[in-house]
């Protein structure tokens, strides 16, 4: 057996899993997570990534082994695994550190042992069109929509991250809509901004907000108009991508039946049919797409892209 372990950077924690590098199956009580705190020092940052992989480890045979992989939010070097995150207001003390040397030191592996590096959509998307029905599709663009709005171009199992059928490197964030960006409408931001805005109520998170659609019509409304924006905004990246499906994911993907209706009916209205697919692996596909830069076939296509993400 050939086993990698896929981590997921994420702002507050880091999660991992082993993967069959074989059939993209995760393996069975393999999956770790540890809570970070994103303003420490590199250190213990570092250690605390390290626990988190090596607990992931600890449920295979260590000899079986061939790579880690790791889904990070960028900026960083890709290539090089060098954190460049700067006054993004997590992990600043990383600036400069090649982070795959200095988890190999704490998880004492030799120091040409594979560590392979992705940002956190593409590798969300990745995971998603290698274990979930979407890898059956021809022309794929994947989103994410949470803390913020991430996105992916597949065509053909690769991703697309330029030419004239894509935004500069797959990044739809930055494209401008209505008054500002599109990260400031299609984020959680946005639900608690704009529902504090119309009824005067602070919300913790998207969930409250969506619990309360049941018997509160500015609730109902905020997903509606959540859902025609979305739609929207994304006909146009659809229709030059020539998408034949689209996979939504992050936290905001499971209040879907409340906006679903409304995205439909504008998709539809403007001519756009594609299969819609909620992600099947949710918090695990960016692990299990990280885990895939580690199966030699599919890193043959991806090393070209790594260095321009």
């Amino acid at each position: 057996m050939m086993y990698a372990v896929g981590v997921d950077i994420g702002g507050s924690h880091i999660s991992s899993v082993v993967v069959d590098v074989n059939s993209g199956n995760m393996i069975k009580n393999s999956m770790a997570e540890v809570k970070v705190d994103n303003q420490a020092a590199a250190d213990e940052i570092l250690d605390k990534w390290a626990a988190a992989i090596s607990e992931s480890i600890f449920s295979i045979d260590r000899t079986q082994l061939i790579g880690i992989g790791l889904a990070v939010p960028g900026p960083f070097d890709y290539k090089n695994g060098v954190a460049l995150l700067k006054n993004v207001a997590k992990y600043d003390s990383l600036y400069g550190i090649n982070v795959g040397n200095e988890l190999k030191k704490r998880l004492d592996l030799p120091s040409d042992f594979p560590f392979r590096y992705s940002n956190d959509a593409l590798s969300f998307a990745i995971g998603e069109c290698w274990g979930s029905k979407a890898a059956n599709c021809r022309n794929v663009v994947a989103i994410t929509l949470g803390t913020g709005f991430g996105s992916a171009f597949f065509s053909n199992g690769v991703p697309v991250i330029e030419g004239d059928r894509v935004p500069e490197s797959g990044y739809v964030y930055h494209i401008p809509y209505k008054e500002g960006i599109a990260d400031d409408y299609f984020s959680t931001r946005w639900f608690l901004g704009e529902y504090k805005r119309r009824t005067g109520i602070t919300c913790s998170g998207v969930k409250e907000i969506a619990d309360r659609v049941g018997n509160d019509e500015a609730a109902k409304t905020l997903f509606d108009d959540f859902g025609s924006n979305l739609a929207n905004f994304l006909v146009p990246v659809l229709a030059t991508f020539d998408a034949d499906c689209l996979v939504i994911g992050g936290n905001i993907s499971r209040a879907y039946p409340l906006f679903s209706a409304a995205f439909q009916r504008v998709l539809c209205e403007r001519n756009i049919n594609i299969e819609i697919m909620i992600s099947e692996l949710m918090e695990s596909a960016a692990m299990v797409g990280s885990a895939r830069l580690l199966d030699e076939e599919f890193w043959t296509k991806m090393e070209p892209l790594v260095a321009k993400i």
